[in-house]
């Protein structure tokens, strides 16, 4: 800060603690500017990892969005087991199980279903309680089987256990496509759970990636 005057003489002592207070709250405005700057470096950075519902969460500060996602994990994470599923990865909010590899599960699109259903029930719960602090979230599911190429990939010093194929690619077109608390899933799918699962068709899907409409149906439940 730079303070001139015309007259060749000192400046008054008034006049001195005047500027130096002005000069306090330019430097504690900056400051401020500074971590809103940085905050919302942190909310696009998360934008990129997570869906457009948790990332415009403008009430929610970075540590809060985390935190979710750590209680998300953590409750998906522990329902996964249980019906036999492995988990491929997390990305973000979103995240990818397979079903019959390393060991074959029996029924295993029907297990999918069950673990699909067991997760939406959850994630109300957790949703419930993040709407009492003004989030509003909801969760997409999407179930396809088929033929799909499993194995390790990566790099040295960075390898995952990988799933490789259209079944893959359209089981996340279809969990992108479901609406907030909706399962959806594939012909194949709705071809071996049929008899056990309570479901509504939701036509032809033009799903981006694959030439031809997808038949898809929603899950209402078990039999």
């Amino acid at each position: 800060m730079i303070l001139v005057r015309r007259e060749a003489k000192a400046f008054k002592d008034g006049q001195i603690a005047l500027v130096g207070t002005f000069a306090d709250q330019a430097a504690i405005a900056l400051e401020n500017a500074r971590l809103l700057e940085a905050v919302e470096r942190q909310r696009q950075e998360l934008s990129r990892l997570l869906s457009p519902q948790v990332a415009d969460l403008k009430t929610a500060a970075p540590e809060e969005l985390l935190d979710l996602l750590r209680g998300y994990h953590r409750a998906v994470g522990r329902l996964i087991p249980s019906y036999g599923g492995t988990l491929e990865h997390f990305a973000g909010d979103g995240l990818m199980v397979f079903f019959n590899d390393p060991l074959p599960v029996a029924a295993h699109e029907l297990q999918a279903v069950r673990l699909a259903l067991a997760v939406q029930e959850r994630f109300a719960e957790l949703a419930g309680e993040w709407h009492k602090r003004g989030a509003q979230l909801g969760l997409g599911v999407g179930i396809e089987a088929g033929y799909a190429t499993l194995g390790r990939i990566g790099f040295e010093g960075r390898y995952d256990y990988g799933v490789v194929g259209p079944v893959a690619n359209l089981a996340s077109r279809l969990s992108t496509h479901a609406q907030a608390g909706q399962t959806l899933i594939g012909p194949h799918v709705f071809a071996a759970v049929a008899e056990s699962v309570r479901t509504a068709p939701v036509g032809e899907l033009a799903l981006k990636g694959f030439s031809r409409p997808i038949s898809a149906h929603e899950v209402r439940g078990l039999r």
